[in-house]
């Protein structure tokens, strides 16, 4: 009876898990992008570009520049960051370890393959998937797995394709598609076989109710997830948005490769919320950027930044942060070759 007593609070805590992830996702993402589509299909805009507003460069470096991109960026995504940590938390504190180990801690494509299609409808920008990312990883997600979840959210993004393609047209589309399917699985596999992680560390739920019951630890681990990663995350936000006009310089008729080059690592290292390339590059278009650094912006923005890759630190070595960095910018430079020639 105590078997059975303990199977039905761990399904019941499952089930808690899983209403509040389709609430919160409802709330903050489906229902948000869903009115937004229509936005952009009769306005074939979705806003101002992030890096400059109106004007046609981004502020000189300052205090100024880094606090009002901060304040813009913050507010386009703190309901998803809080989200995300609520979801990071809990999985450690309602589901069983052995569950996520079992469902998708192996190594090899399949999981690949389940972590990519579990990311699709959270639909989170690099940074507010995070910390869901650490708490996978916690217990005993494999590495590829988390990687491919953690990549699928912004690059492959539902919301995104459709936003671009009212915007940009569905060419681009079409493009973002391509490449971030090979970009996710292709980073993913690499993650998984030459990073060489050891297994997590922490490993989750535990079989015995913890003192206080399984609120109070997901309060506890809220809370140290919280402390662990928003701090740095933040100061990363602040100096990203002081330095943007050094990342994006004034821009014109520019393409050829070593633009692509300059795009792709400027993308690869700043933070954007979801779908802010899309008006990012269509400000840039109008200002004369040739296809090629676009479609490099358009692979590298969205998939990770230097703050998303801090907040990993947790739970990836620092060689297998740097190993993705460095794909998601080679990817970025790939898609732009290929950009110039195709757009």
């Amino acid at each position: 009876m105590q078997f059975k007593s303990e199977e039905r609070s761990y399904y019941a805590r499952a089930m808690i898990f899983v209403l509040v992830a389709l609430v919160g996702v409802a709330y903050v993402k489906w229902i948000p992008y869903y009115a937004k589509a229509f936005v952009a299909q009769s306005h074939h805009a979705i806003g101002d570009s992030l890096l400059s507003g109106k004007a046609p460069s981004a502020p000189p470096p300052s205090w100024n520049a880094a606090l009002d991109y901060a304040v813009v960026y913050i507010k386009s995504i703190w309901q998803a960051l809080v989200l995300g940590l609520l979801l990071g938390s809990g999985i450690k504190a309602l589901l069983p370890g052995k569950w996520l180990g079992e469902a998708l801690g192996h190594a090899g494509f399949r999981n690949v393959a389940l972590g990519g299609l579990f990311g699709l409808p959270s639909m989170m920008c690099t940074c507010c998937a995070a910390p869901v990312a650490v708490g996978m990883r916690q217990s005993r997600a494999s590495v590829g797995s988390v990687v491919a979840w953690w990549l699928s959210n912004p690059v492959l993004n539902p919301a995104t394709l459709v936003f671009m393609g009212f915007v940009l047209g569905w060419g681009w589309s079409l493009f973002r598609l391509v490449f971030g399917l090979a970009m996710v699985v292709g980073i993913a596999h690499l993650a998984e076989r030459y990073a060489a992680e050891p297994v997590a560390a922490e490993p989750g739920f535990q079989p015995e109710t913890p003192e206080g019951g399984f609120f109070l630890r997901w309060i506890r681990e809220f809370a140290t997830l919280a402390i662990g990663l928003v701090p740095e995350y933040l100061m990363l936000v602040l100096l990203l948005g002081a330095v943007r006009a050094w990342l994006f310089p004034v821009l014109g008729a520019h393409d050829g490769i070593l633009w692509i080059v300059a795009m792709a690592l400027a993308g690869t290292l700043f933070v954007i919320p979801t779908a802010g390339e899309v008006p990012i590059v269509q400000a840039m278009l109008a200002l004369g950027l040739g296809a090629g650094p676009a479609g490099a912006l358009i692979m590298t923005l969205p998939a990770v930044s230097l703050p998303s890759l801090a907040m990993l630190g947790r739970v990836f070595s620092l060689r297998t942060r740097l190993l993705i960095a460095l794909c998601v910018a080679l990817s970025g430079i790939a898609a732009g070759l290929v950009a110039m020639i195709a757009f």
